[in-house]
Order: C-alpha cells, then structure tokens, then sequence
C-alpha cells in the first residue's frame, strides 16, 4: 500500500491526540506485577500495547509481540519473575534486534533464559523463578528500556535490586519516567546517586491510574505547524498571500505542563523553530511566535525519538543543524540514522552522520526525485516525521503507510480532519 499525501491551503485543527504508549506499557506491566484488578484507563489503541496486554491476559505460552520492541523487553524480564515457560517472539526484524544485554543481566540475577534461535537475539524461552540477585551493573548508554525493564521488577524480588550505570547514561527522562510510575504503583524507588538507583522490595499496590497524551504524537502537529508557518512567510514575502486568510492554528487535547514525558522537551526545542506552546484546560494550543533560528544545535540524548521529526523539519525549513546523542537510532525499529540519511537524499537534501550518534546539515542540496517515495522500514516515525514534507513539497508519496498503527492509529484520520487530502496511490501496480 502507499498513500499519496497533500496539504491543506490553511492549517486549522484541533485533535485529541492518543495516550502515551510509553506510560501505557509501563502501567501494565506494573498493573500486572501489582495483581492487580483496576485496569490502568485511557490506555494507547496502538500495536504495541495492544500486544503487550495481549500477551499480559491468561499468560499464553507462545508470546508473539511482533515490531513491539518495548513489549519485547519489559516482558522478558516480567516472565523472568513470572510462573511458567513461555516462548517470547516478534517479526523477522525483531528477530535482529539485540538483546544479549538484558538477558545477560536478567540471568546475573538468576534468571532463567534460553535463546531458541540465534544467540543473543528472540526468540527467547524464559521460564519465570524466584530471583535470588539484588546488585547489578550496567553501561548506562544501553537502551533505556533495558534499564526500565530490570528496574520494574526490582521491586518484586525478595531483596529489592541496586542498579549501578557505568559511563554516560543517555535517556535519563525515561528512567525518571520509570521511576515516576514506579512510585505511583506504591513502589520505593530513586536514584541513590547520580549514577545508581535504588528499589526496595515490597511490590506494588493495586492503584487507579489514567493514561496522559503522548508527546511524541504530539511532535509531529508541531511540525506541521512549523512548516506552516514558514509556508506562510514566504508567500507573504513573494506577495502571493491569501487576503484575509487566518494564520495556523493547531489544538492539541490532552497534553499537560507537568507531563511525566520526557519528550515534552519537544515544545521547548520547536519554540526555537517558532512555534509557541500555550497550556489551557484541554491541552495547548499552537501559534506562531518569532523568528526561527539560523542554525540548530541539540542534544538529542533524551528525546531520541524525535529526532526523525526535528532532521525533517529543519531541512524543510532550511536550517542547518547538529544533533548528537542519537546512538540508540541504531537499534531502533530500524537503523534510523541510515534511514533518515536515505529518505532525504530523495527530497534533495544531504544529511551525514558521524560515530553512529550524530546527524548533521549544512546546507547541501543534491537534484530530489521527480517523484519520490519515502520507504518506512517498518517504523512508525519515518511515516510520521515524513508526511507533513506536504506542506512545502507539491505532495509525498509514503509506502507501506499502515506501520503507524505501531503508535499513532488515527494518525492518518487525523490528518484528513485537519484538511489533509490522503488517498491511496492510483499509479500503484
């Protein structure tokens, strides 16, 4: 499938964005290792958690989380502590996603684990047991679902668990993340020093608990606004602007100052690219504020799931940038450094990178594709972070639209809302 995307003479919208599929997953597991009998509310209508609580009801003995990378991870150390075998799988990609990692220190604990195919990759046998560990360390620039995952059962093992992390810890949001939810659920967590963390034993308590909006979803209307803006400038400019035509305007519903999300951060970092943030009792509303900067330098090491919106946006806009901290894209749903790098080449733009954790863009043009056709790679933010491209490029072609079902459902529905025209390539064999 490929949908052909265009744009909307004017943005105006107001759209209730999903639930937080980061919360949603980490509010199962812990409803789980609670025992719980008050289902977490307001829970993200998204692959992954749809897998993850699939696989949470009646404890199936062959698990299949497909693409669901966070499921696959917060679930082998859950079954670790869990009564029974079970077989844990996913897609042909996931079964290149490393995990030696976890696995090595799950079994540190005592963990008992068997790879069924290739070492140190799924599927995996866990057959749960009793932990008898309590001390660990690991390299704090893993991915932090690794940390997240020992961290939630921490809590559940009969000595508590004291977690060392060694060298830069990257994504320290979504630890704090972790560790927030942890002590929602009525768990004694937090970090013992800049680099360790403590969890007491005890479990967790049987707690109400809703689900906020996802901030990451949200990245993608502040994009859309950012392009808009800057569509807007330069038709003024070039004196070819609607008379009385209204500016942009995106309502955002469900989103809060005080988010739990480390990718909030992403409000911040797009007010530089000049798009204010106004919090109201139903969420923020989006407008335009400034002049966007020249150039744009970031530390992504928290917020690496937005970068694929931020490399996008910039080169749209023409604004060079630097972004570092990004060594985690490797391992994500795809290599998304090489990815990113491939797709834009299409569009006409030369990104590098260096050291697997950098992406840059000075300015360097190559010709675009007359027709180009951005590949997804199975990922959910390459379709996302791509598809606004309309606002300033004629029209974009995504292929295999449907992997945003992985997080962001009604994305599409969305965008026809806001005036969006997607329709299903006619030109397609």
């Amino acid at each position: 499938m490929r949908y052909l995307i265009s744009a909307p003479s004017a943005l105006h919208a107001s759209i209730q964005l999903p639930a937080s599929k980061s919360i949603s997953n980490r509010a199962l597991i812990l409803h789980a290792l609670a025992h719980g009998s008050l289902t977490p509310c307001n829970l993200s209508d998204c692959d992954d958690t749809r897998v993850m609580i699939r696989a949470l009801d009646g404890n199936p003995e062959h698990i299949d989380i497909l693409a669901a990378g966070t499921a696959m991870r917060f679930l082998t150390a859950y079954l670790s502590v869990t009564p029974g075998t079970r077989i844990i799988t996913g897609t042909q990609r996931m079964q290149q996603r490393p995990i030696r990692i976890l696995v090595d220190a799950l079994r540190e604990l005592g963990a008992q684990i068997e790879y069924v195919g290739n070492e140190g990759f799924p599927p995996l046998r866990v057959t749960g047991t009793q932990l008898k560990g309590e001390q660990i360390s690991l390299a704090g620039n893993v991915s932090s679902q690794y940390i997240s995952a020992l961290l939630m059962i921490g809590a559940v093992l009969p000595k508590g668990l004291h977690l060392h992390l060694t060298g830069d810890i990257i994504s320290r949001p979504y630890i704090n993340l972790t560790l927030q939810l942890m002590r929602d659920f009525g768990a004694q967590a937090d970090w013992a020093t800049e680099s360790s963390i403590v969890v007491r034993p005890g479990g967790y308590r049987d707690v109400a608990f809703t689900v906020e909006s996802d901030w990451s979803a949200a990245s993608y209307w502040y994009q859309m606004m950012a392009l808009s803006i800057m569509k807007n400038e330069t038709l003024k400019m070039k004196g070819e602007e609607k008379e009385g035509q209204a500016a942009p305007e995106v309502e955002l519903l469900g989103l809060f100052p005080r988010s739990y999300q480390g990718d909030s951060r992403g409000a911040e970092v797009f007010s530089r690219l000049g798009v204010r943030t106004e919090y109201t009792d139903r969420g923020v509303r989006l407008t335009k504020i400034g002049t966007p900067v020249a150039r744009l330098i970031e530390d992504m090491v928290d917020i690496p799931d937005l970068a694929q919106t931020f490399v996008v946006t910039c080169c749209l806009m023409n604004i060079p940038f630097r972004f570092t901290g990004l060594q985690s894209l490797k391992i994500k749903e795809t290599d998304r450094i090489t990815a990113l790098i491939t797709e834009l080449h299409k569009l006409g733009y030369v990104v590098r990178s260096e050291q697997d954790s950098i992406l840059m863009w000075n300015g360097e043009r190559c010709p675009a594709e007359p027709a180009p056709v951005i590949a997804t790679y199975e990922d959910h933010r390459m379709a996302m972070a791509f598809a606004p491209a309309c606002l300033v490029l004629p029209q974009i072609q995504i292929d295999e639209p449907q992997v945003v079902t992985k997080s962001y459902p009604a994305y599409w529905e969305d965008l026809q809302k806001a005036g969006f025209k997607v329709c299903q390539d006619a030109m397609q064999s």
